[in-house]
């Protein structure tokens, strides 16, 4: 495989959001088209092989890959949002922050019963949103086949949260 352009241009920013953060960036990878097409290619080709029917983007940053993979792919695009964010019905997953819970929804209709589906977010830490986010497209009767992101944090061990799910990470911290 090639050398994976967005290694280069992740960007540490130190105490951000808050002191002893460090930050990881990647708004210069999106900055830059062949480097944001090479993570597109990367990811749709892993959804495709794992047999995706659907892609399911993760407010907000997965939708910026999703969107794209759903169209490179030719597949729909359905959203998992925070609360309160979609109009329609929808069902809700709570999950646990490190201080409190955090909720997000989707469509009642995002899926169709026994729709394969390739979860994307940008970056897995502590795997609290993939893993609601997995719980969801279950509820609604798909079968998850893939977690795909971009960078994964690794000391945060997001992996455990999601055990039995392939997942694809481009580049680790």
């Amino acid at each position: 495989m090639a050398e994976l352009l967005a290694r280069a241009l992740v960007r540490d920013v130190p105490d951000f959001p808050k002191p002893g953060i460090l930050f990881k960036d990647i708004t210069p990878i999106l900055e830059d088209p062949e480097a944001f097409q090479q993570v597109v290619d990367l990811l749709s080709e892993d959804a495709i092989a794992k047999g995706a029917e659907v892609i399911v983007g993760i407010e907000s940053r997965g939708f910026l890959f999703g969107t794209p993979m759903a169209l490179q792919c030719k597949l729909p695009f359905a959203m998992t949002r925070k609360l309160g964010k979609l109009p329609f019905e929808r069902i809700t997953e709570e999950y646990a922050l490190e201080y409190g819970t955090n909720t997000v929804e989707m469509h009642v209709d995002a899926l169709k019963p026994g729709q394969k589906a390739y979860i994307v977010d940008d970056l897995l830490a502590t795997g609290g949103t993939a893993g609601a986010a997995c719980r969801l497209v279950e509820r609604l009767g798909g079968e998850v086949v893939g977690f795909g992101c971009m960078i994964e944090l690794t000391f945060l061990d997001g992996r455990a949260a999601l055990p039995n799910l392939p997942i694809t990470a481009l580049m680790e911290f």
